[in-house]
């Protein structure tokens, strides 16, 4: 070889050599967009291998749970490799082919931004892809490798006509290393479950009750302090209450409660409640829990039966309801018992419920309790977990401005300790007296109501008007039915079943159904202006007979933001 041959092939190899290492940026943004809509993703190569990811996405103190996310490309090899890694030290990443099953058609060339390009077209779940490829350059580097793979370098990409993906430098870096796929990414798994874990590492979940019982049982009495992550049985073992230290997040997390009950003997439908004790003022249930009913503000109605712990005092926050549920007809424990044909009866009754709204009482030190009312040796089963989900990336505790004051709340947990059913409406209302602050705006009222009254007269199969009194005039009513009952069959087995094919559970009920919760309703008192008032509930309860009685269960909390 010549020695001019010879410079010739060397300075090629230099050339080649240097080229191997390169930096690639991509801009992403809306077309027309002003609004800083922008982000950026960083392509680096080594030959044949490629690794891109995002950069300056987020910015600030971040939320736990969000991953590094990075791609590899061997072109060589015909592989691709997603990792993600987490903050937390866990590291997974999913292998799969290059090539795709996504079909591009070729509309010809262009030049964009210098680059000869070759245009393609394709069409993803409705949505039109347009990608113009450079060959140019003499390599394969594209940072979108999900909607399908082309030759070359990718210039831009467009989708839909507003969203872009463009190529904005190109630049040599030596920092780069050869072997740019690491030979060690994390835990392997199928790539059908990265979303899964990228989405379960964002949740944050707090288990509370872990199939606990809940039934009737002569139980040692507590006395003393209540423990963290510690679960106490309290009212003849009816109610059970976890103290727990829960974080202050950001206010663009919502908080959803995950129930699941199961039968453990008991063989009907149930009032149950998930609940949190404020013990933000010199009394709270709590200390009837742990001493007795009677240290609590006393109500009698004209009947001469009292009620205590009922609504708000100037020294007492009645308890908050996050969710009141009812259990079916003996679900999971009963399920041999009666075979109909085409029903398969469900092992468990599940509930979830978005609790956002007095997310205010799920921070800090608090106290979460669930009540089951049953007289039975084995009753019930009972899982509750509370879950976060993020809306942001920011953890940003500025903008946490919720408000709230427990009003009232006649459901019974200490039923069996003492605490009498809300029998009240027959010959009273029921009014408290509140006070609204300056700072107060976007106020709400909410309200869970249900009618109980087990036979054909009784409240509970008949529809009764609510009213809503604020400062004497009668503002709102409210009607609680629900018809859906028949939808939950599959959770009824011992249900009673009549004559003509119909179930007991099937039939309509005030406000709820075996084996469902419910749903909380909202009354706008905007109009509301700061000082004192007050709020009363006035329903026509019908007539006890004989032993048998009318009680409605109804709780209410003010809600409202900060100024």
């Amino acid at each position: 070889m010549s020695r001019k041959l010879f410079l010739s092939f060397l300075f090629t190899l230099i050339l080649l050599t240097a080229s191997a290492q390169q930096r690639l940026t991509y801009q992403i943004y809306s077309l027309g967009s002003n609004n800083g809509d922008t982000t950026f993703v960083e392509l680096q190569r080594y030959g044949q291998q490629t690794k891109f990811q995002d950069v300056n996405v987020f910015q600030g103190d971040l939320i736990p749970g969000i991953s590094e996310d990075i791609t590899y490309v061997n072109y060589e090899t015909d592989s691709a490799y997603f990792q993600m890694k987490f903050a937390d030290g866990d590291s997974y990443f999913a292998s799969f082919p290059l090539s795709s099953n996504i079909q591009f058609s070729e509309e010809g060339s262009e030049k964009i931004n210098g680059y000869e390009c070759k245009k393609y077209r394709t069409s993803i779940n409705s949505n039109t892809i347009e990608v113009w490829m450079t060959e140019s350059l003499g390599y394969d580097a594209m940072p979108t490798i999900s909607r399908g793979v082309l030759k070359g370098v990718m210039v831009r990409q467009l989708i839909n006509g507003n969203r872009m993906f463009e190529l904005r430098s190109i630049k040599k870096d030596k920092k780069i290393k050869k072997e740019i796929i690491p030979s060690e990414m994390g835990q392997r798994v199928a790539p059908r479950d990265i979303d899964k874990i990228s989405k379960d590492k964002l949740i944050i979940k707090t288990p509370i009750f872990d199939k606990e019982q809940i039934h009737f049982s002569e139980i040692e009495k507590f006395t003393g302090e209540i423990p963290y992550d510690t679960v106490i049985h309290f009212a003849y073992g009816t109610l059970i209450l976890k103290r727990v230290q829960l974080e202050n997040l950001p206010e663009h997390y919502s908080y959803f409660i995950e129930v699941e009950e199961q039968s453990n003997g008991d063989a009907y439908d149930r009032s149950g409640s998930i609940f949190v004790i404020p013990t933000d003022r010199e009394l709270s249930l709590k200390d009837a829990l742990i001493d007795s009913i009677q240290l609590l503000h006393s109500y009698t109605d004209r009947r001469d039966i009292t009620y205590r712990a009922i609504k708000l005092e100037d020294d007492f926050l009645p308890v908050v309801e996050l969710m009141r549920f009812f259990t079916p007809f003996g679900v999971n424990h009963f399920n041999d018992r009666v075979r109909i044909d085409g029903l398969e009866w469900s092992d468990v009754a599940y509930y979830k419920q978005d609790v956002t709204d007095v997310a205010k009482h799920l921070r800090g030190d608090v106290l979460i309790g669930a009540f089951i009312g049953n007289y039975d040796g084995g009753g019930h089963k009972l899982s509750l977990d509370l879950l976060a989900y993020p809306g942001d990336y920011s953890w940003d505790l500025s903008q946490n401005d919720d408000w709230t004051l427990p009003l009232f709340n006649t459901c019974n947990v200490m039923e069996m300790a003492g605490q009498h059913y809300g029998r009240m409406f027959k010959t009273d209302s029921l009014t408290v007296e509140f006070e609204l602050p300056e700072n107060v705006e976007n106020l709400r009222l909410r309200y869970i109501s249900t009618g109980h009254g087990g036979w054909g007269g009784g409240d509970e199969f008949n529809p009764k008007e609510n009213s809503i009194i604020i400062d004497g005039e009668k503002v709102f009513t409210h009607t609680p039915w629900r018809c859906d009952c028949a939808t939950y069959r599959e959770m009824n087995p011992v249900s009673g079943n009549f004559w003509n094919g119909q179930s007991s559970s099937d039939l309509s009920r005030s406000g709820w159904c075996p084996g469902t919760a419910t749903q909380p309703v909202y009354f706008d008192l905007g109009f509301l202006k700061a000082g004192k008032h007050t709020i009363t509930i006035a329903i026509p309860q019908g007539d006890d007979e004989g032993s048998s009685f009318n009680h409605w269960m109804v709780s209410g909390v003010l809600l409202g933001t900060l100024e």
